[in-house]
């Protein structure tokens, strides 16, 4: 039997791989998903309005109102006239992205862990290639690609841009696949 120790290798490998394929995707083919984004045309008065209510950094619908307000015909109306939304802000400030970076990657070594930990209890020691490469990559697949479903379902992520977001996990996750198919154990 493999031991989740043995798997030190191809987590942290799996982990850089998909570290560095995820900065290619985002940071050099700009294409990918820089369309999903989109600013206001009248963003500086936008930006005036939101900073007016002084939010504390957090999510926020439009229209808000609590569950049991919703068949209320005030609230439908809110809802009819629109904006539809959910916005998440953030502190004030730039964004730390040496700090979103590192957190992404301990994401990716988590995601790689729990792939290798399926494995272990579904594969033996020199297990092929192919049968690894199946048993972690769904692991990994489910990890990195399903949670961007209830981001379209429920909160209103073009259907587009969720389905980059799997694709990208089904990238991240065939990365993941090859590295512990290429080191499992024998």
């Amino acid at each position: 039997m493999v031991s989740l120790a043995q798997l030190w290798l191809p987590i942290l490998l799996s982990g850089v791989f998909v570290f560095i394929a995820s900065s290619i995707l985002h940071m050099l083919l700009k294409f990918w998903h820089m369309p999903d984004y989109h600013g206001f045309a009248n963003e500086d008065e936008v930006r005036a309005a939101v900073r007016k209510g002084n939010p504390a950094p957090g999510m926020y619908m439009l229209p808000w109102c609590k569950m049991e307000e919703m068949k209320q015909p005030a609230a439908q109306a809110r809802f009819t006239e629109g904006p539809v939304g959910f916005i998440i802000l953030r502190a004030s400030g730039m964004p730390n992205m040496g700090k979103s970076l590192g957190l992404w990657f301990v994401f990716c070594l988590i995601i790689a862990l729990f792939a290798g930990y399926i494995g272990i209890h579904a594969l033996p020691s020199g297990a092929p290639y192919l049968h690894t490469f199946q048993i972690v990559g769904t692991a990994a697949f489910m990890g990195f690609s399903l949670g961007s479903l209830p981001m379209g379902i429920w909160w209103g992520q073009p259907w587009g841009a969720v389905a980059k977001d799997m694709i990208d996990g089904l990238i991240y996750a065939l990365i993941t696949a090859g590295t512990f198919g290429w080191l499992w154990p024998h």
